[in-house]
């Protein structure tokens, strides 16, 4: 496969469905999420970004949450953004696309005004966002049945 790929925030319908079927691809199928805690209300206010291929194949996605949304994961400090739903496709894996959406949902997060980043991280996939400056915080917990750490960034 070709390492040619953009990275964009996902403004049309058909850009949203592409973030869902990677998200579909990568948890519920590859994870065993459950698909009905995969999407919930909060896809409908976040800023989504997707990883597309030059033939038009998704690659991967993923969401920033602020605002009110995002209260709840980042102990309600509203500078503080909630990067989520990373994720992807196998296909796609080790050509850079997971740093590429972490940096334009970044972007995002500073278009918006915030200062900061957190994220729920598998732990498998902590050294992926130590490397990108993310720093762990507070105890291992489980989400969907995985471990996960917080881990924050200042942007």
């Amino acid at each position: 496969m070709s390492g040619a790929y953009t990275v964009r925030v996902a403004e049309d319908p058909a850009d949203r469905e592409a973030c869902f079927a990677v998200r579909k691809e990568v948890f519920v199928a590859e994870q065993g999420v459950p698909e009905d805690i995969e999407y919930d209300a909060y896809d409908a206010v976040a800023v989504h970004v997707l990883a597309v291929r030059e033939d038009g194949v998704p690659l991967g996605t993923g969401r920033l949450l602020h605002g009110e949304a995002a209260a709840a994961k980042t102990g309600g400090d509203p500078a503080v953004g909630s990067l989520g739903r990373l994720a992807v496709s196998r296909a796609a894996r080790g050509l850079g696309v997971g740093a590429a959406l972490v940096r334009a949902i970044e972007d995002a997060a500073r278009a918006r005004g915030l200062t900061a980043v957190d994220l729920h991280a598998q732990t498998h996939a902590l050294g992926f966002y130590e490397r990108l400056g993310y720093e762990a915080y507070g105890p291992e917990f489980p989400d969907a049945g995985l471990p996960h750490r917080a881990m924050r960034r200042a942007l």
